[in-house]
């Protein structure tokens, strides 16, 4: 793994000391090297940790179209319920910040298992919920678990391919964290209406049990530094008899585990104060609470203003999810192409800049598309004419978080894991808090109204992509980040 593939955001300290020790290192054809996998054990790898990134946020929205019957069984307000929401997506981003840094620590397979399993474990007791503090609370820690796959798919992906190939293949894993709160209610509106809220938590249980299974199964450790230091175990266990060779590796840290724990912990936050990191991080908190707002009051334009059954306004949820796929089989690949010609065209120096261009795209159809359903809505059109809206505003999520993803793994590919969750945790912050505070904007100034302030703020925030592809060098230069 070149280190200059790492470099722009970074700051390194001076080369190691002279060290009389064999150094062990990853080759190019090492078949150890995640990047040297057959296509199909990396592909298997990426499977497992997709389901785990679309199973976590389904389980964020799936309960969305039982809101009043959750209400009515546990004695509650609606407002109250869709605080489990916030409970869940708060902690689904505040898990990464800790995650992240462990599997750069203890490697990310152990991470995955552990953390999977306990999501799994803790979808019992939210089936068995007796009250609505119970719920709450149950829910939040489960989103802590949940977010393994957030925190760390894209960490993973880094380790196991390289950048000219990377965004193709991090905008299918990318439809899990989009395509899960689309889809969640979409089945959670048929299981509420035929057998009830309780067993939206049931099905996620099997259905998680089964990804755990396929996870012990197919998963692999990529991350380097852990892969080398069980092969210098494994060296100096065979060398011990014979002329007690000691090895180091690349990346090793060896200072105490306390150290580098609280080491590997502050990475997130120094990285959140990068200030394209966190600009950025701005419009992905945007688009996520924009997302929230919408999908918990969609039971209430359609099915209010509509009529529509809760079945019917589950199929609605389809509008973006096509807007997501459109976008990844059409435009995602197209990030590679144009990261490719660009670097091309700056005599093969690569920037990470160059994964920007694209994010105009979403820059424009966020707010357009916003502006659209808000008033098509109050208006009362035709319930497919909205629709058409979500379609769009699907493609233009689905651009901003590519682009934007894939901008912080190449900026720091050692620590991707740590970068993502850096801009995970404001995102989700939001997109957990804002959906409380909807339902009484919208009821006070109406639909068009409330929808277009958040079609207002992505109007402000929709130069950001254009400023840091023309203006990104110079700001890396003067905020480089020493981790």
């Amino acid at each position: 793994m070149s280190q200059n593939e790492r470099s722009p955001l970074l700051r390194h300290d001076s080369d190691e000391e002279a060290d009389e020790r064999e150094l062990l290192r990853l080759e190019d054809q090492d078949p150890e090297n995640p990047r040297a996998w057959p296509r199909w054990r990396k592909l298997a790898n990426v499977g497992v940790i997709a389901s785990m990134a679309i199973l976590s946020p389904l389980a964020s929205s799936m309960f969305t179209p039982g809101i009043a019957q959750i209400a009515d069984d546990l004695n509650t307000t609606p407002t109250t319920v869709i605080g489990t929401t916030t409970g869940f997506v708060v902690m689904l981003g505040l898990g990464p910040l800790i995650l992240a840094p462990l599997s750069e620590t203890f490697g990310r397979r152990k991470l995955y298992l552990i953390c999977f399993a306990c999501f799994t474990l803790l979808q019992i007791p939210t089936a068995l919920a007796p009250n609505i503090a119970f719920l709450i609370t149950v829910r939040s820690i489960s989103g802590f678990f949940g977010s393994i796959g957030i925190a760390n798919g894209g960490g993973t992906i880094s380790d196991m391919f390289i950048p000219s190939e990377r965004a193709g293949v991090f905008g299918w894993y990318l439809l899990g964290p989009l395509l899960g709160p689309t889809l969640g209610p979409l089945f959670g509106g048929i299981i509420v209406q035929r057998l009830g809220w309780r067993w939206v938590f049931w099905i996620m249980t099997i259905i998680c049990s089964i990804n755990t299974f396929a996870g012990y199964i197919f998963l692999k450790e990529t991350y380097a530094p852990v892969i080398l230091s069980a092969r210098k175990t494994s060296y100096e266990h065979d060398a011990a008899d014979a002329d007690g060779t000691k090895y180091r590796y690349e990346g090793e840290d060896s200072r105490p585990m306390r150290q580098k724990l609280a080491h590997s912990l502050s990475r997130p936050p120094k990285i959140f104060a990068q200030p394209i990191v966190a600009i950025m991080s701005i419009y992905q908190a945007l688009i996520f609470g924009t997302t929230y707002s919408l999908y918990t009051n969609f039971q209430d334009i359609y099915g209010g203003s509509y009529g529509f059954s809760t079945e019917i306004v589950g199929l609605l949820y389809l509008g973006p999810g096509l807007g997501f796929l459109f976008a990844v089989w059409f435009l995602v690949p197209r990030i590679d192409d144009v990261y490719k010609a660009l670097t091309a065209r700056n005599n093969d120096k690569p920037a990470p800049e160059f994964r920007l261009p694209l994010a105009n795209i979403g820059a424009v159809l966020i707010p357009i598309s916003l502006f659209w359903f808000a008033w098509t809505v109050e208006k009362h059109k035709h319930w497919a004419v909205s629709i058409a809206a979500t379609f769009f505003y699907g493609i233009g999520q689905v651009m901003i978080l590519n682009t934007t993803q894939n901008y912080y793994i190449d900026s720091f590919e050692k620590y991707a894991a740590s970068a993502i969750a850096a801009g995970t945790v404001f995102r989700s912050l939001v997109g957990g808090v804002i959906p409380l505070f909807a339902p009484a904007l919208f009821e006070r100034i109406g639909y068009g109204w409330g929808i277009s302030v958040f079609a207002f703020v992505s109007l402000a925030l929709a130069p950001a992509p254009l400023f840091f592809f023309y203006y990104g060098k110079p700001v890396r230069e003067r905020f480089a980040i020493k981790l």
